[in-house]
């Protein structure tokens, strides 16, 4: 495809002769990675032109793909006559993203659905306040690491932004039970959602998403140090999809809470107690004795 892209002659058609926008744009570009059709812009004018073209009605953009660092003026210029994404992804860019860069980006792009912005620190709650105007149809969004999150900007994301289906707000720190149970409320769609490395997330929390959060299928409270059992149990009794529940360095969580979800088949990130200690045992002395674990 490439050598086909590259082989421009005066004698014979070429590729620019094709039809831009309802076969180049759609179906031949779309194969082609990002960093690779940015080449290509240098082979000609028209080849410039046609890339510009391609990335004025790009639907998906995740800045990984174009190496391990972009530069802050090129994801300017890249993205400038872009109105229709679904998806973007910023990574490798945390370290001069802030919200100049950003909100004209979210500002003109209504259609996102899908928006990956963990480790962006240098973002503020301007960020994601115009995130929850700009993108109704928002389905997934990963804050993760983004300390900035506060409890009114998350308000307003659960105002506007329902259909929300998997939230990650992990080591989202300024968050505390009140900011979760509203989120929760307000987006009762949700199946994925990690509060994990947050020490002001409880007992109220959990249970508020398991009753409110029917369809919820993974739940991420790693590390949360103030979840105990009882909000498991109410896991367990409201959330008959639950899929998956991360639990480790929770120390108040046990596996008289654990078993019932255990049971049913939900996938846990620790083992049973006996399990744990056999384990322990083999890394101590080098062997694990025998022992009949059928029950």
């Amino acid at each position: 495809l490439w050598c086909l892209m590259m082989s421009v002659t005066p004698t014979r058609g070429c590729l620019l002769d094709l039809p831009w926008e309802d076969i180049l744009v759609p179906h031949i570009l779309c194969h082609l990675p990002l960093q690779q059709l940015l080449s290509l812009q240098r082979v000609s004018k028209s080849f410039q032109s046609l890339i510009q073209l391609y990335l004025a009605n790009m639907r998906c953009f995740d800045s990984s793909q174009i190496g391990p660092a972009i530069p802050r003026a090129a994801f300017v210029n890249l993205l400038k006559d872009n109105e229709v994404l679904q998806q973007l992804a910023l990574q490798n860019c945390s370290d001069w993203l802030t919200d100049q860069e950003l909100l004209p980006v979210i500002g003109q792009n209504h259609h996102l659905h899908h928006i990956q912005l963990k480790g962006c620190a240098q973002l503020s709650r301007h960020a994601l306040v115009a995130i929850s105007l700009s993108c109704p149809n928002l389905r997934q969004l990963s804050l993760a690491h983004c300390e900035w999150v506060d409890s009114l900007s998350l308000r307003s994301l659960a105002d506007h932004c329902k259909a929300l289906e998997a939230v990650d707000l992990t080591a989202c720190r300024q968050l505390k039970d009140e900011a979760i149970c509203y989120l929760v409320q307000k987006c009762g769609r949700l199946k994925s959602l990690s509060l994990a490395v947050n020490a002001n997330v409880g007992d109220v929390a959990v249970e508020e998403t398991a009753k409110c959060c029917p369809e919820l299928e993974h739940l991420d409270l790693t590390g949360c140090l103030r979840v105990k059992n009882d909000s498991i149990r109410v896991l367990a009794e409201y959330c008959p999809k639950l899929r998956s529940l991360k639990v480790k360095h929770c120390h108040n969580v046990a596996e008289s809470s654990l078993s019932i979800l255990r049971s049913r088949g939900v996938e846990l990130d620790v083992e049973p107690p006996l399990q744990r200690a056999l384990v322990l045992l083999q890394d101590v002395v080098g062997f694990a004795p025998f022992i009949n674990l059928q029950i």
